[in-house]
């Protein structure tokens, strides 16, 4: 393979079998179970990158069912997302994620900056109960429940919160184990279709764990819980602000 050959087909890892194919990336039925909960202001202090800003000191807990997602395939997601502003635009920070797929895990990690783990999350109805779990390397780190679709919501309101900006903070290390890449990338969701949005009692239990500290954002109390079924696309991001100037 010649030079200008490499660089015609390298996008991604391996070269010749990459972990994913190329966009755009299509979610079909994508369903959410979200449970907003009240945490400690200092322990948000601690994760929470400048020049990001906190708004008030609450969590998303989201668990996130993937049915049918181009190139990536079906798969589950669980993690935090914390509300936070950037330069005025109001938007959201993922903070951890954890799901069982490895090609949106290896792209997430690459192209966004997603902070995914592998992990064992689980979106289900049981009887009357939806409830998400995630299990990380076989001990139950996160339970979520809520009433199964006790109330509608109104879908131009939850369109809203999808549509709006969201932050990572992409680092990529050289090959001296330096950071040869340190980012804050902004992306959105675009072509949004909410087919469907509920809201119910809910609960959340997090449990300490070494490596899926999820728990070192404590639960104080619970202000949310909603259900969310939808179709958007993914869009690639943009570089917001570089650390490394």
């Amino acid at each position: 393979m010649k030079e200008h050959e490499v660089l015609e087909h390298a996008f991604a890892m391996p070269l010749t079998s990459p972990a994913y194919p190329r966009g755009p990336y299509r979610f079909i039925d994508r369903e959410f179970f979200i449970i907003t909960y009240e945490t400690d202001r200092k322990a948000l202090e601690r994760v929470i990158p400048a020049p990001l800003e906190i708004e008030e000191p609450v969590v998303r807990y989201e668990f996130i069912r993937m049915p049918d997602s181009t190139g990536f395939g079906d798969y589950c997601e669980s993690g935090q997302a914390i509300p936070v502003s950037f330069r005025g635009r109001v938007g959201g920070y993922s903070h951890a994620m954890y799901l069982d797929d490895n090609a949106p895990l290896v792209g997430g990690r690459e192209l966004w900056g997603f902070p995914k783990k592998l992990g064992q999350p689980r979106l289900e109805v049981r009887k009357d109960t939806l409830v998400g779990t995630l299990d990380y390397n076989g001990i139950r780190v996160a339970t979520g429940t809520m009433g199964y679709k006790h109330s509608s919501l109104p879908l131009d309101d939850v369109y809203e919160t999808l549509a709006a900006p969201h932050y990572l903070l992409r680092i990529i290390p050289d090959v001296d184990g330096s950071v040869r890449i340190c980012e804050l990338v902004e992306y959105r969701m675009e072509d949004i279709n909410v087919k469907g949005a509920w809201s119910g009692p809910g609960a959340l239990e997090l449990t300490a764990h070494a490596l899926a500290p999820v728990a070192e954002l404590p639960v104080r109390r619970v202000r949310s819980a909603v259900h969310v079924l939808t179709d958007l696309t993914l869009a690639l991001g943009t570089v917001v602000h570089d650390y490394l100037g």
